[in-house]
């Protein structure tokens, strides 16, 4: 018995002091993990290359929560990409070092791009926040070229920032892929020369592949002539746009909502709109169906006018100052821009909008119901159709009964009974007697 407890200790002894942790004593780490080699190194050629490209760091990384099973859903595979290739990567994890290699072996004559995105943390959760990339060739020429521009978000008027860009290689689809930056530029390379397919997407579940239903735009380029390249990322939907909803903004203006963004380059006169009125299906004309954006536009230069026109008739005052015309339907929409240069990128085209302003030339009757269709609306690929809806106008509210008025407070200032006074006694009644 003392025997088996001694190699139990013992074991004990030895699995405690297996275990990975921080040094008891001194100050404690928050460096984050740093590479210092990776195997082999960038811009080589290596026409008999084998084995893993390797990034090296100075202490042990962690796998994460979710292991790398060839599925794109480890913590370590979403870190990782390796182009060209057509599937997920081989990714394995090795204390202090991350293995990566394609699943179906290097091709001779190739040039393979493996990007480390930022995310790598330590064994104390301390997180890399650069990229580092390796670039080789298995006997192919050595690229030079670099390809440059931005992602923008469209239908968000805004920059698109981690968007996903791929590469396509003419004539062969070798598909190379990167990450804009946390401003949605992107500047990728060396790659090899050549004419390009470029396509920019909204990555939005993060597995680094294109999926179906996000938001992508692509463009054709050669390699030597792109320097400034704008991707502008919408949905590519086949169907048309449908209303989703009728709100009122007044007594004489409904704002028509959309499922969809709608083309900003559509000319408002191409839209139609039919007013009835339930449940007789009277018809009501339309005095004007215009973007909001337009709409909002024309109803400020209104507000102004007026304003000029009161300010003159009271007093002598300098002429206003003409406000700048509204340039187009999506223009006047402010965009999520940070910087004048982007900005800058935002200004190249008008930005979509997904609401069109219905004003009748009657003012909406409370509590009636009516039915707008609008035929003609176009989504941002072009699809155009048109769709019906209902809707109800609202009662206006009654204020509702209060409670009942507090008794008002006596006067202060009347006179008071003078409760120091001796009151006289009543007089006794006499008493009749009987006869």
């Amino acid at each position: 018995m003392r025997l088996i407890g001694g190699v139990l200790a013992a074991t004990v002894a030895l699995g405690s002091c297996a275990r990975m942790g921080p040094p008891p004593g001194g100050p404690p780490d928050t460096a984050p993990p740093r590479i210092v080699a990776t195997r082999p190194e960038s811009l080589g050629s290596y026409p008999d290359f084998q084995g893993s490209v390797e990034f090296v760091f100075d202490e042990v990384i962690s796998e994460g929560s979710t292991p790398s099973q060839g599925f794109g859903t480890g913590d370590l595979e979403k870190l990782v990409l390796l182009s060209p290739a057509s599937g997920v990567p081989r990714v394995e994890w090795k204390r202090n070092r991350l293995a990566v290699a394609p699943r179906d072996g290097w091709k001779r004559n190739r040039v393979y791009r493996v990007q480390l995105l930022a995310g790598v943390t330590d064994l104390r959760r301390n997180r890399l926040d650069s990229t580092r990339t390796v670039t080789f060739t298995t006997g192919a020429p050595l690229p030079t070229d670099t390809l440059r521009g931005a992602a923008v978000d469209w239908p968000a008027g805004r920059l698109a920032r981690g968007a996903l860009l791929e590469f396509a290689l003419m004539p062969d689809s070798l598909v190379y892929r990167a990450l804009a930056d946390s401003t949605g530029r992107f500047a990728v390379g060396p790659l090899p020369r050549g004419e390009y397919l470029v396509t920019a997407v909204l990555d939005r579940n993060k597995n680094l592949r294109r999926d179906g239903r996000e938001a992508f735009d692509t463009a054709r380029v050669s390699s030597g002539a792109a320097r400034d390249l704008v991707l502008w990322a919408f949905p590519h939907d086949t169907v048309a746009p449908r209303i989703q909803s009728v709100t009122l903004a007044d007594s004489q203006a409904a704002v028509i909502s959309f499922n969809q963004a709608l083309d900003p380059y559509q000319p408002p006169e191409s839209l139609t709109a039919r007013l009835r009125l339930l449940p007789d299906s009277t018809p009501v004309p339309v005095h004007s169906l215009l973007p909001k954006p337009l709409d909002d536009s024309l109803r400020q230069l209104a507000r102004r006018a007026a304003d000029s026109t009161r300010a003159a008739a009271d007093t002598v005052v300098p002429p206003p100052v003409a406000p700048r015309p509204a340039p187009g339907p999506g223009r006047p929409r402010t965009p999520a821009a940070d910087t004048a240069a982007d900005r800058a990128i935002l200004a190249r085209r008008r930005l979509p909008y997904d609401q069109l302003v219905l004003r009748p030339d009657l003012a909406f009757t409370p509590g009636a119901r009516y039915v707008v269709e609008i035929a003609g609306p176009r989504n941002l690929s072009g699809v155009a159709g048109q769709s019906r809806l209902g809707f109800e106008v609202p009662k206006p509210k009654t204020p509702a009964a209060g409670p009942a008025p507090a008794p008002a407070p006596a006067d202060s200032a009347a006179p008071r009974a003078d409760t120091t006074r001796v009151r006289p006694k009543p007089r006794p009644r006499p008493r009749l007697r009987s006869p």
